[in-house]
């Protein structure tokens, strides 16, 4: 699983091919009507803020208005005007296995007919935490939240509570959910908004996020300098997402883990979406780099609202009731998202991830190969079946270098690729994945697809 990152280059006029063929018709832009997807979206905004539940979705970084879905299936979506798309944003990242597998949907039903939720332990609460401990040891004991933005605002109250400081560190362009402290210098929607900090974020809580630079130890060290004894954790995502996919240079998270032990400050691995996803034990292990406190999601749900932090026993021991700590969740640990996330987990394998591992590679490669012969500036960053192509000549390496790519240009791209049938982030920031319903047709129409999309906004 190694980064590919190369610049376009010489141009070669060719014609893309057929949809589930390398040979073919040229691919070229259906006269797709969205005419339910935009009157609902107009009834969305009456409604709700900007017409959508998480900001991304409204379409306003790539242009058009969003398609609401009305289905999904394997590798491909549904919206409610009839057009199926193959579907690289998988939800954001759970869904490793496809949308709707018969088997996933046949076992929710058989869970859904005993109940929904119960305020109360089950024993798959245990079965899930047994099975993420197995796969990730540093996880000595774990608890299951609601999602994501709950496991690291938790996990900081824990890194809080241990060490009796008050300050975290994050990194530009990172994101770790939509808590106070973490919207400082923030990736995912605040970043392709243009919002890298949010109104309503006291300026107090502001001040107890220090920013580093992604990739540059002497950024972190000098923090760390300039405020001893006063950090409590350093939170980094292990592979970047929230900025584009954006993997760790040699020896950086080696180097953050020794920079904590130097300074007594805890080390947190927000694997919300890489835990799972680029390996069966997540990017720690991907790296062989242990953290003290781990941040889940996503995948750990299979498609339901989920999240959980766990680490060190010792550390975990101070969440209530074994310890002071106070965090708790109403529907924590309910039984149909756990159900799933069982499933889910159970169901990854080696073969899984060579399968992805060579897809990916396959679709990265051919992203790069297209975008050459239309003399199109890109470069791909991937690791496993997380994979983004940034439209710059440069390399991306973190937030600075990200935020150079040409916005405009990916939404144009992304506009005449949906017109093809390909649904991507609706974002330059967010990473693309692959799942096991992925198929070599469904890469070898991306490729054609995009081969005519380049050509279009060349």
């Amino acid at each position: 699983m190694k980064r590919t990152s190369r610049k376009a280059s010489t141009p070669s006029r060719r014609h893309p091919s057929r949809d589930d063929s390398p040979k073919g018709r040229p691919v070229k832009a259906k006269a797709a009507t969205n005419r339910k997807s935009a009157a609902l979206f107009a009834r969305a905004q009456a409604v709700i803020p900007g017409g959508v539940n998480s900001p991304v979705r409204a379409f306003k970084a790539v242009g058009g208005s969003p398609r609401f879905i009305a289905s999904a299936k394997g590798a491909t979506i549904t919206d409610v005007d009839g057009n199926t798309y193959i579907d690289y944003v998988l939800s954001w990242g759970p869904l490793i296995h496809g949308h709707a597998p018969p088997s996933l949907i046949r076992t929710l039903g058989q869970v859904a007919k005993l109940g929904t939720s119960y305020g109360a332990p089950t024993e798959l609460e245990v079965l899930i935490a047994e099975k993420v401990r197995s796969l990730m040891p540093t996880l000595e004991l774990v608890r299951f939240t609601s999602s994501g933005t709950e496991a690291t605002m938790s996990a900081v109250r824990v890194a809080r509570a241990a060490t009796g400081r008050d300050r975290v560190i994050k990194f530009a362009g990172c994101y770790h959910g939509h808590a106070d402290g973490f919207l400082v210098e923030a990736g995912s929607g605040a970043l392709t908004l243009g919002v890298p900090t949010s109104p309503g974020v006291a300026a107090s809580t502001a001040a107890l996020t220090l920013t580093a630079t992604f990739n540059d130890l002497d950024s972190v060290e000098a923090l760390l300098d300039a405020n001893a004894m006063q950090v409590a954790a350093i939170v980094v995502e292990p592979i970047v997402g929230n900025m584009g996919t954006v993997p760790p240079a040699p020896g950086f998270l080696q180097g953050l883990r020794r920079l904590c032990d130097q300074h007594g400050v805890l080390l947190i691995f927000d694997e919300v979406m890489t835990g799972f996803r680029v390996h069966r034990g997540g990017a720690q292990a991907l790296y062989g780099v242990w953290p003290d406190l781990t941040c889940l999601g996503k995948i750990i749900g299979g498609g339901l609202p989920v999240g959980a932090y766990g680490g060190r026993k010792d550390l975990m021991s101070l969440v209530a009731p074994a310890g002071p700590m106070y965090q708790a969740g109403t529907l924590s640990g309910n039984p149909l998202a756990v159900t799933a996330g069982l499933w889910s987990l159970r169901g990854l394998n080696a073969t899984l991830y060579r399968t992805l591992e060579r897809l990916s590679k396959r679709l990265g490669d051919g992203l790069l190969a297209a975008a050459r012969r239309a003399s199109v500036p890109l470069q791909v960053n991937r690791v496993g079946s997380m994979i983004t192509p940034f439209f710059t000549a440069y390399p991306v390496t973190d937030y600075a270098s990200a935020t150079k790519s040409d916005t405009e240009r990916y939404g144009a791209f992304h506009r005449a690729m949906l017109a093809r049938g390909v649904y991507l982030p609706a974002s330059q920031y967010e990473a693309w994945f692959l799942s096991a319903a992925h198929t070599d047709r469904h890469v070898a129409a991306t490729i054609a697809a995009a081969e005519a999309a380049f050509g279009e906004i060349a």
